[in-house]
């Protein structure tokens, strides 16, 4: 027969309370961690290690979310709105002008580094948190020596946006698409973002410099988490560069516009749709600043209109995780046809709802279009080079961004002008998206695509 055990023989009161106690007090923390866990790890994503890149790209958003609000307090909201727009050009000339000459170097020399994706996805990161701290100093001040700063800010992270978009082909589990991938490691960071950005604000409350001893904080952690993806990362048997065109017809080297038509005009398409984005937020800024929507103040008008473009981008990643991308030309052109529209309405019809409604129709068509390009590279550049590729794509709709912020700035603050360049911004691009619909040929199933 067993003992029979008696209550002394157990933990006391005291010790069964500490314990209650303790798991009351980690709940609260643990409790989410594991849930994230297993969302981030779901459906092979664990095994195959496309759950930590996904992990990753919440820490990269949760980090540049920090310094985009200090630098937003610091840069446009602490002075009069005729100085915010001489220090916001100032930020371009000194930032986003060098970029739009180092973007296109970024790609190629990653591209020589195939066997350290980890270390330059790292490195981004660590270089990000010694800027944060270097720029903690002169945030306050508004400085000249902030803007040199935030322009190495500006190329880690895109850095680290091509490594990663070259890294995610290699982590996709059996089940999953390469749009599926992207639209979770795309949602992953857009919630991180939206659940970082009031813990900035809270922060910038406490002082000017806390939002980037946050980011430093985080960038630290991605840094860690860099080097704990799957060594496969690194691996590149069987890789080579690829380019974005060839125009010698016996060259060895294919690029986007030897392999497929629809996948060039694919690309132009998406890079007028990231040009519209970055001439929304730099133009819309100044305007709302000027001209707040109907009864509320600048700020508010802002994050009606930032909310809008971001639940639109949002929904049109979770819309594209969803949808099985078997005609992607078609998705192109259909969402370039619905901005265009939304465009000239708002154009038309100028009011605050208008900028608001194209804000989310621009964020949701913009992810969309995105994703279905990734379909198309996936389909059609042959896999010797579609990592590269990847990574080509990503430059230039990087580029693409910083030229539409540049028109943002320099133009006049008329709505309607406004409106009307955005509508010629998305034209451009819907001609180059009915251009690939119009060229492309009917592809096979292919299961990996949907």
């Amino acid at each position: 027969m067993a003992p029979v055990r008696s209550s002394a023989d157990g933990p006391g009161p005291a010790r069964r309370a500490g314990r209650a106690v303790g798991r009351a007090l980690h709940l609260p923390i643990t409790g989410p961690a594991r849930g994230i866990r297993r969302a981030t790890h779901a459906q092979g994503a664990g095994e195959s290690g496309l759950g930590r890149l996904i992990e990753l790209h919440a820490i990269n958003g949760a980090g540049d979310v920090m310094i985009t609000v200090a630098l937003a307090s610091t840069v446009f909201f602490s002075v009069p709105t005729d100085e915010a727009r001489g220090r916001v050009a100032l930020y371009l000339a000194i930032t986003m002008a060098p970029f739009t000459l180092l973007a296109p170097v970024i790609g190629p020399l990653l591209d020589r580094l195939p066997h350290g994706r980890r270390a330059a996805m790292a490195g981004a990161m660590l270089t990000r948190a010694l800027l944060a701290l270097m720029m903690s100093g002169a945030v306050a001040t508004g400085g000249l020596e902030l803007y040199p700063a935030a322009l190495g800010v500006l190329v880690a992270s895109k850095a680290y946006g091509v490594v990663r978009s070259a890294v995610v082909p290699r982590l996709l589990p059996p089940t999953f698409s390469l749009v599926k991938a992207n639209s979770r490691v795309t949602l992953a960071g857009l919630l991180a973002t939206g659940a970082a950005a009031p813990v900035a604000a809270a922060l910038h409350g406490i002082g000017p410099p806390w939002p980037l001893y946050g980011a430093c904080a985080i960038f630290v952690w991605g840094t860690v988490a860099a080097f704990q993806l799957p060594h496969k990362v690194d691996e590149a048997k069987g890789e080579r560069r690829a380019r974005l065109s060839t125009h010698e017809a016996h060259s060895k080297r294919p690029g986007l516009r030897t392999v497929s038509r629809p996948v060039l005009c694919g690309l132009l398409a998406n890079a007028s749709m990231r040009g519209l984005s970055g001439f929304l937020i730099f133009f819309l800024a100044f305007l709302l600043r000027e001209h707040p929507l109907g009864g509320q103040s600048a700020a508010v008008s802002l994050g009606i209109v930032g909310v809008a473009a971001g639940l639109g981008n949002a929904c049109g990643t979770a819309v594209g995780a969803w949808l099985r991308a078997r005609a992607p030309e078609a998705i192109v052109a259909a969402v370039l046809c619905a901005t265009l529209g939304v465009a000239i309405l708002a154009a038309v019809l100028f009011s605050g709802l208008f900028m608001a409604v194209l804000a989310g129709t621009a964020g949701f068509c913009q992810a969309l279009a995105k994703l279905s390009l990734d379909a198309m590279i996936q389909r059609d550049v042959p896999e010797a080079v579609r990592t590269s590729a990847f990574a080509r794509s990503e430059t230039l709709l990087q580029v693409a961004w910083v030229l539409g912020g540049a028109i943002g700035i320099a133009l006049p603050l008329n709505g309607i002008l406004g409106m009307s360049v955005a509508a010629v911004l998305v034209a451009l691009g819907t001609t180059m998206a009915l251009r690939g619909l119009l060229t492309s040929r009917p592809h096979p199933a292919h299961p990996r695509v949907a």
